[in-house]
């Protein structure tokens, strides 16, 4: 975990989504869900339920909200 994958998270919750994130933050779309993936895999949970076309927390997301 470093602290750009934690800007990242946090990004995409304030904006709603990846593709807001990305745009916030400057960056590609791509870079910000790889960046996400990786924050979860060193967690070992899943911060976001990505099945409906907006990200939503799901519980372990929550808390480290």
């Amino acid at each position: 975990m470093d602290v750009k994958q934690l800007k990242y998270f946090v990004a995409v919750v304030e904006s709603g989504g990846f593709r807001a994130a990305s745009d916030k933050l400057n960056i590609t779309q791509p870079a910000v869900s790889a960046a996400v993936a990786k924050l979860e895999d060193s967690l070992g949970v899943k911060l976001f339920d990505r099945n409906d076309r907006r990200p939503m927390l799901t519980a372990e997301g929550k808390i480290y909200w």
